[in-house]
């Protein structure tokens, strides 16, 4: 039993080896999609887009404010930042910016991730 837990205890300890710049990836981009607000966005533009027959949803930046209560100068700064995570992309037509969702791989794992989360913690129930 005592070498059984020193082999899981050596495994435990390595960590998984990546360049500084995956790391700093890494954090931005969990940084980023953990704001309430701006998960909020990547679900509201979620909704159709991973759905392959779906065309993908587009929504204008004052649609999206709307949709999540946010003022046009915030909703702006959130959808800059998931722009820069790679996860959205935008088009301007005349003055009007429309904004969709880019990376659905990295998508369709956050939506797995919040799915298996909501499960979770229906099954466990709320902790102290």
């Amino acid at each position: 039993m005592a070498s059984e837990q020193t082999s899981v205890s050596a495994n435990h300890n390595k960590l998984p080896v990546r360049e500084a710049e995956v790391e700093q990836y890494i954090d931005r981009f969990l940084d980023t999609v953990c704001d309430t607000k701006r998960r909020a966005i990547v679900e509201l533009l979620a909704i159709s887009s991973l759905e392959e027959e779906t065309p993908i949803l587009e929504m204008r930046s004052g649609d999206i404010a709307r949709a999540i209560g946010l003022s046009a100068a915030t909703t702006s700064e959130h959808l800059r930042q998931l722009a820069q995570t790679g996860l959205l992309t935008s088009r301007r037509q005349g003055n009007t910016v429309y904004y969709s969702l880019c990376n659905h791989k990295l998508v369709q794992a956050f939506r797995d991730l919040l799915e298996a989360l909501d499960t979770d913690y229906r099954n466990a129930g709320p902790q102290s």
